[in-house]
C-alpha cells in the first residue's frame, strides 16, 4: 500500500513510524518533515486526494492541527485517534483516510497498533452510503 507521511516535528516517534510502515511492506512518500503543521496536513491529504497514495498519516504536538488542515482538502477523511480501537473504527465507520496522530501523548507501542488497525481495516459498506449522504450537502458558512 502507497502510504503519505508527514509530520511538522521529527522525533524518534515519527522515525519509529516510518520505519513499521516500511517494516510492514508499506511504500511510504515523506510529504514533510520538520516543516509548518498546515503545510503536513496539506500535503498529506493532497497525495490521498489525488490517488498519489492509498492512506495517510499524519503528525503533530496534539495531531489536531493537522487533523484539520487534512481534512480541508475535498475528499479527505482525517481521524485524530489515540489507540488501535479508535483507529479500527475510523475505518470501519467513517471510511477515514489519514490517521492523525498526536506526538505528545504516543507511545512507540501504541503508535504501531493503530497503524496496523488503520490500515488493515475496512470500511463497512452500510456506513459508506450514510458518508456519501451528507457530504454533498455540506457548506461552508457565509
Amino acid at each position: 500500500m502507497k502510504v503519505a507521511f508527514g509530520t511538522d516535528e521529527r522525533t524518534a516517534l515519527t522515525d519509529a513510524i516510518k520505519a513499521a510502515l516500511v517494516d510492514a511492506g508499506h511504500d511510504v512518500e515523506v510529504i514533510g518533515e520538520d516543516v509548518v503543521w498546515t503545510d503536513v496536513g496539506r500535503g498529506v491529504g493532497e497525495a490521498v486526494a489525488a490517488g498519489r497514495a492509498d492512506r495517510g498519516v499524519v503528525c503533530c504536538w496534539t495531531g489536531t492541527g493537522v487533523s484539520i488542515a487534512a481534512n480541508k482538502v475535498p475528499g479527505v477523511r482525517a481521524a485524530l485517534c489515540t489507540d488501535a480501537e479508535t483507529a479500527s473504527g475510523a475505518r470501519r465507520w467513517n471510511d477515514a483516510n489519514v490517521l492523525a496522530l498526536g506526538l505528545r501523548l504516543t507511545s512507540e507501542e501504541v503508535a504501531k497498533e493503530m497503524l496496523t488497525a488503520f490500515l488493515d481495516g475496512s470500511p463497512d459498506p452500510d456506513e459508506l452510503e450514510t458518508i456519501a449522504g451528507i457530504e454533498p450537502t455540506i457548506r461552508p458558512a457565509g
